[in-house]
């Protein structure tokens, strides 16, 4: 069964907590912390594969979670990581989170981590100094990255079949390759991509063929607009039209329309012109639709066709093979004069001076104060607020060395107001 979108939510593995602990031994007096640090969190990484082609798998399969990591333990004992989760997915997979596009696979063996694991946390051993000798203080492990992701599966091709239903094109596609699309004499025969290797003289080309279009695809009519994505990624469009088509300049405006209204780069991907089915029609005839689509599409690259005849494949096949080869060209000239320019992009980058600033602290209306800023909360979010005096203090220092309680001070907050951070609450007061 051919899938092509899904929705999973995808939960990365929870950092591990670090240990509170110290040196209990014979003949050793007072033994220090020796408190490990958690380990990481899993990873959630997808890799694309090509023995893939659809997205069923996630259809049963909704939730995606990595392994978390182990706590710390006595005698400087890191726990282990996370192990990641790896997701195997077909070529061509876009991953999305709130509409926006995270990850775009498209080669084999490509992988990306979608959702990272949070941080372990460090075990009392970790702070420990001249003047703090016996710390109590263990950090709890972040969580890692939870959120609901949508998948969608867009055909790589070289060639995307377009055009009416019941234009010929599943019959071309069956002649040309070792696909084995279901042919009828109705519209709408194909109701799923198919998929195709045509060999032409020393090289091949990968042909995707989508249910047909009709007029207000791009709006949801027909099955258009559910499979336009899968020639998104095509290099060249192959459009058939019917040669007994009555009107074949209105039936080519359409479909050009279509592809405009669902994207305007889609449109002006190269095209060549197929008419189909001419084996029935005389030369005159055939030739009469050739000039009519020639005029309309504005260019010489119309060819005339019979699928079931095996008439003018091989030559529209070769016109096929010049056009994805100029594109491929093109793309790799670009490719190249991108990496050759140097200092071209401008590298923006936080040291840990400038993040310790970028903080912002907010009056709420019930005169409690919230402080928002991606390192103190990060700190907040460490902070075991239930493992005892220490462990708050220490989040107290961090605010007075980052200036924020400066600033809470200046707003007027004073010793016992509430002091919002990461959802958690804590005084000025120090006890």
């Amino acid at each position: 069964m051919f899938v092509d979108t899904a929705k999973v939510t995808i939960q990365a593995g929870k950092g591990g907590d670090g240990a509170v602990s110290f040196r209990h031994e014979i003949y050793v007096d007072k033994g220090g912390p020796d408190g490990g640090d958690g380990g990481r969190g899993g990873d959630v990484i997808f890799k694309a594969t090509k023995n893939l082609n659809t997205l069923l798998d996630f259809r049963f399969k909704p939730e995606l979670k990595a392994k978390p990591g182990q706590n710390g333990s006595k005698q400087n004992k890191r726990g282990r990581s996370g192990d990641p989760f790896i997701v195997r997915v077909p070529m061509g997979t876009v991953v999305k989170r709130n509409g926006k596009v995270i990850a775009d696979l498209t080669e084999d063996d490509q992988e990306v981590v979608i959702a990272k694991g949070g941080d372990g946390g460090f075990g009392n051993a970790h702070f420990k100094s001249s003047t703090r000798q016996a710390p109590k203080i263990a950090e709890l492990g972040e969580q890692g990255d939870q959120f609901e992701a949508e998948l969608e599966l867009k055909l790589l091709a070289d060639v995307g079949l377009v055009g009416f239903p019941n234009a010929g094109k599943s019959t071309f596609l069956s002649v040309v390759s070792n696909a084995r699309p279901e042919i009828a004499d109705y519209a709408f025969t194909t109701l799923t991509p198919n998929l195709g290797v045509a060999d032409i003289d020393d090289g091949s080309l990968l042909i995707a063929d989508i249910p047909g279009l009709i007029e207000g695809a791009s709006l949801g009519k027909g099955l258009g607009d559910a499979f336009l994505r899968h020639v998104e990624r095509t290099s060249v469009l192959l459009h058939l039209i019917d040669a007994y088509s009555s009107d074949i300049a209105h039936d080519y405006a359409v479909i050009r329309k279509e592809l405009a209204d669902y994207s305007p780069e889609l449109a002006e991907r190269p095209e060549v012109v197929a008419i189909t089915k001419t084996e029935g029609l005389d030369a005159e005839l055939t030739a009469m639709q050739l000039d009519a689509a020639k005029k309309a599409a504005g260019h010489d690259r119309v060819v005339a066709i019979s699928s079931a005849a095996h008439k003018g494949i091989k030559d529209l096949l070769r016109s096929l093979k010049h056009q994805v080869d100029t594109v491929r060209r093109k793309e790799q000239e670009l490719l190249e004069e991108m990496e050759g320019e140097d200092g071209g992009v401008a590298r923006i980058t936080l040291d840990d001076e400038a993040l310790s600033k970028a903080w912002t602290v907010t009056k709420l209306e019930d005169g409690s104060y919230q402080v928002e800023g991606q390192r103190i909360e990060k700190f907040a979010r460490r902070t075991n607020f239930e493992g005892g005096y220490q462990n708050i203090n220490r989040l107290r220092d961090i605010m007075k060395k980052m200036g924020i309680t400066y600033e809470l001070s200046r707003q007027g907050a004073v010793g016992d107001s509430i002091i919002r951070i990461s959802g958690d609450n804590l005084t000025l007061v120090e006890q």
